[in-house]
């Protein structure tokens, strides 16, 4: 597919897991087992299979996802960025402070991500405030439109839930993307229809459900309490009490033999679920080894789901939607 006026494969890594440890006061908000030397395997693995899109933020390990790519993707300008601004770190305690969103921290904030980075240009810059209003995201969208005309960034745009935010900001001339959570069980039709319309690309977070739809997780599973599935944070629904929520996994059971069609794994045909609802889909699941890369990366060789299939899971599933309630705060 086309992207930024490049070509690139439908599938990009997201680098939250890569990041490791971060924390929010005393709770994390980081997954647990990250290794650098596997990441760094794990992001040469992703280009070798023709993933050149790397989603990632300084929130992701306080900077340290953002400092992992660059020593990986040294030498590869043909690989695509995006990372995101809103979120004030500190490197050395790993802690996530607050939010940022006076228009003045756009540019030190672009500064310290393209020092981490080592890169002179942002590809892709996505605000990393979910629910911020309209019009203080016009604010900081006014700064950033001026870093993309000065070249620090390419393009720009919304990591958001909130389609009427998304409708509101998608005519300026750099907004060029939204990150949205979606996937088989949790759908968002309300923002699948908006890209449709404003002609953007959409980034999906949490594609594989926070890893619930690779089928390696029960009700019986206790997630370590050094990983953000252990948490009561709202993103985490995916898993309650440190466990696969039951909701999910039953509508996990109801399309399960349907996602496997035609020999896919799980993940394969969750991938191509997203494909087959929306052309523009880059799914961005996050992926911390090797052996889980190659089992997205697989995905590629078996596209989009069949149509029938895809009728065939709206029969058997029951589902809430994952568009934010329309209208920002």
């Amino acid at each position: 597919m086309r992207f930024l006026n490049q070509d690139i494969s439908p599938i990009g890594m997201g680098c939250w897991p890569i990041g490791g440890p971060m924390f929010v006061g005393d709770e994390t908000v980081g997954y647990a087992n990250s290794d650098d030397a596997e990441s760094n395997r794990t992001i040469h693995a992703a280009l070798a299979s023709g993933i050149t899109l790397f989603d990632t933020a300084p929130a992701y390990g306080a900077g340290h996802a953002e400092r992992l790519l660059a020593r990986a993707l040294k030498g590869r300008p043909d690989a695509l960025i995006a990372t995101k601004i809103g979120v004030a770190i500190d490197e050395e305690s790993k802690q996530l402070l607050e939010n940022e969103e006076d228009p003045g921290t756009v540019g030190p904030a672009i500064e310290a991500s393209l020092s981490r980075l080592g890169r002179d240009r942002i590809d892709l810059l996505l605000l990393h405030l979910n629910s911020l209003s309209v019009a203080k995201a016009e604010d900081i969208f006014d700064e950033v439109e001026r870093a993309r005309i000065a070249g620090k960034v390419r393009a720009y745009g919304w990591s958001t839930d909130f389609s009427v935010n998304l409708s509101c900001a998608a005519e300026r001339p750099g907004f060029a993307a939204v990150e949205h959570a979606m996937n088989v069980l949790l759908d968002a039709p309300k923002m699948q229809s908006v890209v449709d319309q404003r002609d953007l690309t959409a980034l999906i977070r949490s594609p594989l459900a926070m890893g619930l739809l690779s089928g390696r997780y029960s009700s019986e599973t206790v997630m370590p309490d050094t990983d953000i599935r252990s948490t009561s944070n709202p993103r985490t629904d995916y898993f309650k009490d440190a466990s696969a929520n039951p909701k999910y996994l039953q509508r996990l059971d109801a399309v399960r033999d349907l996602l496997e069609t035609g020999g896919r794994s799980l993940v394969q045909g969750a991938i191509g679920w997203l494909w087959a609802r929306g052309q523009t889909n880059i799914p961005i699941p996050g992926i911390r080894t090797v052996e889980q890369l190659e089992g997205i990366a697989g995905a590629l060789s078996f596209g989009p789901l069949p149509a029938s299939v895809m009728g065939e899971i709206e029969t058997v599933i029951e589902r809430n939607s994952a568009d934010t309630i329309d209208r920002a705060r």
